[in-house]
């Protein structure tokens, strides 16, 4: 999957507060930020669901 990128402006507190965050959870910032980002969009329900695959069918019991 290829990655957007884009600039981001955020105050220099903002930034230290993620990098000492990241740094707990041994993340760079940027995957800091992105999982941060994808929580958020998956708890708001914005996150775009895939088809979920339907299940094989089951094989009758031979009793």
């Amino acid at each position: 999957m290829a990655r957007k990128n884009f600039a981001l402006r955020i105050s220099p507190e903002l930034y230290a507060a993620l990098e000492r965050w990241a740094a707990d959870d041994l993340r760079s910032v940027n995957a800091q930020i992105e999982y941060l980002l994808t929580q958020t969009v998956k708890k708001a329900g914005r996150w775009p669901e895939r088809r979920p695959v339907p299940p094989e069918p089951e094989e009758p019991d031979e009793r």
